[in-house]
């Protein structure tokens, strides 16, 4: 075994370890809780929220009166760019642990590359699978209804939330802690 070798397997693994946790990462659920506060009345606010939201494609799936909730429903696609990049990222990976596999077992002659044309449809495919799913946004009047001032619990995806607060700001005069904006570093 060449000098080298061990340190070419190990980071072989360590780039195999790596795509996998990044497949995971990209399909993960990221839901979301967060209060916002506007000094607007709760019906032009809740109007406002669910405007914007029905012009982004969530169509509206009733709620419930006696607890002041409102929810919404839509479908999320995977990403094309990111299913090609994940694609060849896997392709890529594969192929070098088949170039490893081969130095390791030269009798098996280049039967082992053949994993790059396993690895890659198969990275692309897992992430497309995991990321394509029905989302929901929850809105949740939390203030009196006769108060002048609206506080609403909203729950839904962590950059739907973004959007948001990015959006709506200053037509609806929403503030929350801010937490989402935060950068987690």
């Amino acid at each position: 075994m060449p000098s080298g070798f061990p340190s070419v397997l190990l980071l072989t693994i360590l780039l195999a370890i790596g795509l996998v946790f990044f497949l995971r990462a990209a399909s993960k659920d990221r839901t979301t809780v967060v209060d916002v506060h506007s000094p607007l009345p709760p019906l032009v606010v809740l109007n406002g929220i669910t405007i914007w939201l029905e012009e982004r494609g969530w169509r509206r799936d009733g709620g419930d009166a006696d607890r002041k909730v409102l929810r919404f429903n839509g479908s999320v696609a995977s990403s094309g760019s990111l299913a090609v990049l994940l694609s060849v990222m896997g392709g890529l990976g594969s192929g070098c642990l088949g170039l490893v596999l081969r130095q390791l077992y030269p009798f098996l002659g280049w039967w082992p590359l053949m994993l790059a044309f396993f690895g890659g449809p198969l990275a692309g495919l897992i992430y497309r699978r995991r990321s394509s799913r029905q989302e929901s946004v929850e809105l949740r009047l939390m203030s009196a209804s006769e108060s002048s001032d609206s506080v609403l619990r909203l729950r839904a995806h962590r950059d739907e939330l973004i959007a948001m607060e990015n959006e709506l700001a200053k037509s609806l005069q929403l503030a929350s802690d801010g937490s989402l904006l935060a950068s987690p570093i």
